[in-house]
């Protein structure tokens, strides 16, 4: 007879493995000695050993499923129960009950993982749901409706719900895409109805450019073009196939028109020409006045310019604005020294400025009567607080003081 910790075999060649109820049979050797019996059922042990090892392994590092799970756990225990090795098998029965609460611990952890899951699809979902609907208002056609097919695609990337909840929340993501493209189909309907009513605006007005091309009456007939100009612009646009062709022809009616204006008025700007001539010397006179000395003789002389410049005819339309600039620079410096003028002589804004220093004076004076008592009486603490007040008032009295400086004070 041989035997090991967990096992024998008798004379017979039977061998068994000893439980905690006692020894249970194993099976039966006769190919070998006993030695080879108890080895052969001990690797059995071995390998039962190994197959659990593996499936700790996969319960805790892979995805497999509870189910899956729990057929293997139930194999390798039908197994165990059957005493067909030699080992610690309450040990293995051990390790098994352990892997089945880690299973169930797992499968927890998932039911709670798809519930999070499960909630937060729902809340993306309704969020979709939310800006679709506000979209669905939007009049911002092309980026409202690029917005829409991205948030579909969103909506494709998420987990479906309970059918119920699902259909309900598609169907009001449905809805609002559909009234968004409902309102997109009016409004360019509408769109096209309003070019074809520009399109035919525009050919009258065409029309009427052309029929006055030819026409001398320059004054008169200028107003006109420029009515007409005005109604082309409220008109709106027409389709983009007309636009063009009909802007081509409405410019060249106006060209021709104004191009033999120009010819007639050929001498007028030469005469105009001179003109400038004459105003941009009376600049450069007016320029000289500055920087202003004696307020009154400067007055007097650039009004002696203006009058000068009021004689003069009209200068060509693109030189004015400059010409003109130059003249309102120098006026504009004389208007700002009457007004520094004013100030300085006004005695009700004197007084006022002289008030307030006066009062914010008196405030620095008492804050510093306080910060040398408070010194002395050894309180840091209220002086270094007064002394930060004092900053402040100092501060606002030596802007008074520069104001005060403005009054000639």
């Amino acid at each position: 007879m041989s035997s090991d910790p967990w096992g024998r075999v008798d004379e017979t060649g039977t061998v068994y493995v000893r439980t905690a109820d006692g020894e249970q049979v194993v099976g039966s050797w006769q190919a070998g000695s006993p030695e080879e019996a108890l080895a052969y059922f001990e690797r059995k042990y071995e390998g039962l050993v190994v197959e659990i090892g593996l499936l700790e392994k996969r319960v805790q590092t892979t995805d497999l499923s509870a189910k899956d799970a729990q057929v293997a756990i139930d194999h390798i225990r039908e197994q165990v129960d059957a005493h067909h090795a030699v080992g610690d098998l309450q040990a293995l029965r051990e390790r098994l009950d352990k892997l089945v609460a880690t299973v169930e611990s797992r499968r927890e952890e998932r039911k709670v993982q798809r519930a999070k899951q499960s909630d937060e699809a729902r809340k993306a979902k309704e969020d979709l749901v939310v800006e679709a609907e506000q979209l669905a208002q939007s009049d911002q056609w092309r980026a409202a409706g690029e917005r829409l097919r991205a948030l579909v695609d969103t909506w494709k990337g998420l987990p479906r719900l309970d059918r119920k909840s699902d259909d309900e929340l598609w169907h009001r993501f449905s809805h609002a895409r559909s009234a968004f493209s409902k309102r997109r189909k009016a409004h360019f309907a509408q769109l096209d109805a309003q070019r074809e009513e520009a399109r035919r605006t525009k050919e009258r007005l065409v029309s009427e450019a052309e029929a006055l091309s030819a026409s001398t009456d320059w004054g008169p007939t200028a107003a006109r073009y420029r009515e007409l100009m005005a109604e082309w612009k409220a008109a709106g646009r027409a389709q983009r196939e007309h636009e063009d062709d009909l802007w081509n022809r409405f410019r060249g009616a106006q060209d021709v028109f104004f191009a033999a204006r120009s010819s007639v008025f050929a001498e007028r700007d030469a005469e105009q020409t001179e003109n400038l001539k004459l105003k941009e010397e009376l600049a450069e006179e007016a320029e000289k006045l500055l920087p202003i000395g004696d307020l009154k003789s400067t007055r007097a002389a650039f009004r002696s310019i203006n009058e000068r410049w009021e004689a003069i005819g009209h200068v060509p339309r693109d030189s004015r604005p400059k010409v003109e600039g130059r003249m309102h620079a120098v006026e504009r410096a004389i208007q700002d020294a009457e007004e520094t003028e004013w100030r300085r002589t006004n005695p009700e804004a004197r007084a006022r400025a002289e008030g307030l220093t006066g009062q914010l004076q008196a405030a620095v004076d008492k804050l510093r009567g306080q910060i040398e008592q408070a010194r002395a009486q050894g309180n840091s603490a209220r002086a270094d607080k007064l002394e930060r007040e004092l900053e402040g008032r100092q501060a606002l009295l030596d802007q008074a003081l520069k104001g005060l400086q403005e009054f000639g004070g």
